[in-house]
């Protein structure tokens, strides 16, 4: 298992306007999200006050073991004053039109709603008391009033060790009868367990139909998760989201990373589509 956790949600109309900017990094697409910019001492105080705040208590029989991608920003904090500068809070393209200057640090929300009636805090997965995040975060500039209608929460995420136990078709090789999907199974994601769900509700109608169950290769994405949960070899089995790196890679050297990979999806494409024609 390791521990998940969600970012807090503020109402749009408790902003301070005065302090918030619109905009996108390096404005690329729309600016839809709002930034709060601080300065060093403003940065410096605040990360002070994360990193002494107090935390909720898990119970005595529960280790404390969070996923990389998912890492609530105190802990993150804790490994250096820099850290979020260079994180979720890095300030690199986010110019705020008003100074025409890149800030010290710059706090993110993202729109929660369509309404655009409630933000999230970008990168601020917590596990504070609720006492204590309201008490913190009101002091990111723009936050100071903030209403929050959801606090950070943690919840735990419990999965499978699937090399021992699933093929790469999902299905249980003690009792073939069973099928596994989700991130019950190591797969990291929602994009991730919708995949591993088509995954084995396909295997599953094969089954019903006397057909051959469908490997799908690791020049896929779909086929790289596949592959990773069922053939894993470390002795630390963790969840993954999909990448590059769990897929086949490109046989040809490529010095450009965005023309390689562009190769890799294409190819990933065509061999979903020929597997199509043969089922």
């Amino acid at each position: 298992y390791f521990y998940d956790a969600a970012a807090p949600i503020v109402t749009a109309e408790s902003l301070n306007y005065d302090k918030v900017f619109a905009a996108s990094r390096y404005d690329k697409g729309d600016a839809d999200y709002l930034n709060c910019p601080m300065t060093e001492e403003e940065y410096k105080a605040f990360w002070d006050a994360l990193t002494t705040a107090e935390v909720a208590e898990v119970k005595e029989f529960e280790k404390e073991q969070y996923f990389e991608g998912c890492m609530p920003v105190e802990i993150m904090a804790s490994r250096g004053i820099d850290t979020l500068r260079f994180g979720p809070l890095k300030p690199v393209g986010l110019v705020d039109k008003r100074t025409n200057q890149e800030s010290y640090a710059v706090v993110q929300l993202r729109k929660e709603n369509k309404e655009a009636t409630m933000f999230n805090l970008v990168g601020f997965q917590t596990h504070l008391k609720w006492g204590e995040q309201k008490r913190v975060f009101s002091m990111i500039p723009g936050l100071e009033n903030a209403e929050f209608v959801r606090y950070g929460v943690m919840h735990r995420n419990t999965y499978i060790n699937s090399p021992t136990l699933l093929n790469e078709y999902f299905q249980l090789i003690a009792d073939p009868r069973f099928f596994f999907a989700g991130q019950m199974t190591g797969v990291e994601g929602y994009l991730e367990s919708a995949a591993s769900g088509l995954m084995a509700g396909l295997q599953v109608s094969r089954i019903l139909e006397e057909k051959a169950p469908v490997s799908f290769p690791r020049t896929t994405a779909m086929g790289g998760l596949s592959h990773y949960i069922s053939e894993y070899e470390g002795t630390d089995f963790q969840p993954m989201n999909i990448n590059f790196g769990i897929m086949e890679s490109w046989p040809a050297k490529i010095r450009k990373k965005k023309e390689k990979n562009a190769l890799i999806a294409q190819r990933a494409l065509d061999t979903l589509m020929a597997l199509k024609e043969e089922l």
